[in-house]
């Protein structure tokens, strides 16, 4: 990396994080979209009609992150541009444009590709401490299992019977003690099997990010994260929960993000973890 892209890497991340504030700011006066329409108008997805469902064949390229997969499945992502990363999370997802930006540039940073003009396979993010890191809620890790396109189903099922809320209806939903609780569990676990272990204080954070995606964008609605997690596909009729006009901001993110990582005790898990592992 050049000096003058290392300059122009902290200028972009400056003026991401004042836009992402000033997004904030804007959702707090402006009002939420109408149920049925988080999805724009025009878009995939738009009224809960997403496209058909194709599981993936051999040859096509999925990564460990079961929101993009899901959105491939979809038909969403083709030979994908980082640009076109951008607009495809915003639309789907809502989050807002400032984490859609600069989740892209970041990955594009990481394997040394221009944002702009270069396009990349689902597969290449899995880059070991690149976004990919051990102890995952869904994957082995990647020391032991090292295709993270395949789901580790264990994990699936055993986070998802964590769940300890209730909504309205009185169908389950994780909340962010469960998530502490579960992501407790699992870096005890992988740091007892894998003895390549590794978990940076970023990919700490990073993990906490990703399971909080649950939380906030899918409501922590155990029905619904059922299907996008086992099966990778989006339920029909659904939509994301953050309903802001300038969805899910960074700030607005680290409100659950934060709260999931310091409620997070591994210790507690320790024992047992090791126990597990001696007699495995």
């Amino acid at each position: 990396m050049t000096i003058l892209s290392s300059v122009s890497n902290v200028f972009y991340d400056a003026s991401i994080m004042t836009w992402d504030v000033l997004l904030t700011l804007g959702n707090l006066v402006r009002f939420s979209r109408p149920v049925g329409r988080v999805t724009p108008e025009g878009h995939p997805g738009y009224g809960g009609y997403w496209p058909e469902y194709r599981s993936p064949k051999e040859g096509d390229s999925r990564c460990s992150c079961p929101a993009l997969n899901a959105m491939a499945n979809h038909g969403k992502l083709f030979g994908i541009k980082f640009t076109d990363l951008n607009h495809q999370i915003r639309t789907t997802y809502n989050f807002g444009p400032s984490f859609c930006s600069f989740v892209p540039h970041y990955a594009a940073r990481m394997l040394n590709r221009s944002y702009s003009s270069d396009t990349f396979d689902l597969e290449e993010l899995d880059l070991h401490n690149g976004i990919e890191h051990d102890a995952s809620l869904t994957r082995l890790d990647t020391a032991l299992v090292p295709d993270q396109s395949g789901k580790h189903i264990p994990f699936i099922e055993e986070l998802l019977s964590f769940a300890t809320g209730k909504d309205a209806e009185g169908k389950p939903l994780l909340t962010i003690k469960d998530m502490s609780r579960i992501l407790g569990k699992r870096r005890a676990e992988a740091k007892a099997t894998n003895k390549d272990y590794s978990l940076s204080l970023f990919h700490k954070i990073f993990g906490s990010a990703n399971s909080s995606t649950m939380l906030t964008i899918f409501g922590g609605r155990v029905e619904d994260l059922q299907m996008v997690l086992l099966e990778e596909r989006l339920p029909e009729g659904w939509e994301s929960r953050v309903r802001k006009p300038y969805g899910l901001t960074m700030l607005t993110f680290n409100w659950t993000v934060l709260p999931v990582e310091f409620g997070i005790r591994e210790s507690d898990w320790v024992s047992d973890a090791k126990q597990d592992a001696n007699a495995a």
